[in-house]
């Protein structure tokens, strides 16, 4: 395998649509709301959410590994430092270097957007390295998902049309949180799945608190969630901004929900093996396309 190819791997393409949905709705709802978009911001916001991602993913990669959180037992896809593909310092030099780059970019969307987004910026570099460093890592306790919710949901949805329209209401927070939940649900699949070897490194995530059982009714939760949410859109809009009130068109991500069951579904089913690996591609999928027709509905 050639060094790209190993690069490729360690920052764990496949979930980066965490980092991509977020930019893209908070840019849809700006554009549905003020007709503004910039691209130059557009592609700012996404290259810094995609580095504070990225990082952390790598991050993760050497400190799990440092912790023995990651073993030749392990359920998950294959990491680079337990594989031994790269060195832990190799893997922290890049997250590093991926948390430099976030910074320079934020400084133009901290010129753009003022104090509010610089402060924002800095405690989302701050969190991508505490996720896994520091005394006390985020995704050493339960609060990981609550983490992701946050950050790449209400931060990085609220903070995209901030920086496009210069303000913000509770309806695209609302948005947010269903955004936010999806990601989080990815996460808490890969914490379902990892529980055991978790347990033994003392990573002591949400699932350790509420057992595999209570998970998969979270998990079920977080998946429905952004849909129950999409009957309110209309109706909360007419009342708050009636002049950028959103259309019925805005229910099209209930096109994927068959998709949602099916995913929920298998998740009950399965047992423990890297057959969950299936659940976690799939609920990132799921974020992905849930994403594209919430846009799609707000630009029709």
């Amino acid at each position: 395998m050639n060094c790209l190819s190993i690069w490729w791997l360690a920052i764990r393409p496949k979930t980066l649509t965490i980092s991509i949905t977020p930019v893209l709705s908070g840019s849809a709802l700006a554009w549905h709301d003020h007709a503004v978009f910039s691209t130059l911001t557009f592609l700012i916001i996404l290259l810094s959410a995609l580095c504070i991602q990225i990082g952390t993913n790598l991050y993760n990669d050497a400190a799990d590994f440092e912790k023995g959180a990651d073993t030749d037992k392990r359920l998950g896809p294959k990491r680079a430092a337990q594989q031994g593909w790269l060195s832990s310092r190799q893997i922290k030099t890049g997250a590093f270097i991926s948390f430099l780059i976030a910074f320079i970019a934020g400084i133009y969307l901290a010129w753009l957007g003022g104090i509010s987004i610089v402060i924002l910026g800095l405690i989302s570099i701050l969190c991508g390295y505490a996720y896994t460093g520091g005394p006390k890592p985020i995704a050493y306790s339960p609060f990981g998902e609550l983490f992701v919710l946050i950050f790449f949901g209400l931060c990085a949805v609220g903070g995209t049309y901030y920086l496009q329209c210069q303000h913000i209401n509770l309806i695209i927070l609302l948005i947010a949180s269903g955004i936010g939940s999806l990601a989080a649900a990815i996460l808490l699949v890969n914490n379902y799945r990892d529980l055991d070897g978790d347990e033994k490194a003392q990573k002591l995530t949400l699932v350790h608190y509420t057992g595999r059982p209570t998970t998969r009714l979270i998990y079920s939760f977080m998946i429905l969630y952004p849909y129950l949410i999409l009957f309110s859109l209309p109706l909360l809009s007419s009342s708050q901004q009636p002049q950028a009130a959103y259309s019925w068109f805005v229910l099209l991500p209930l096109l994927s929900f068959h998709f949602a069951i099916k995913i929920i579904h298998l998740l009950f089913s399965l047992e423990i093996s890297t057959q969950l690996n299936t659940v976690l591609v799939k609920t990132a999928q799921l974020q992905l396309i849930y994403t594209l027709l919430l846009t799609i509905g707000l630009l029709i």
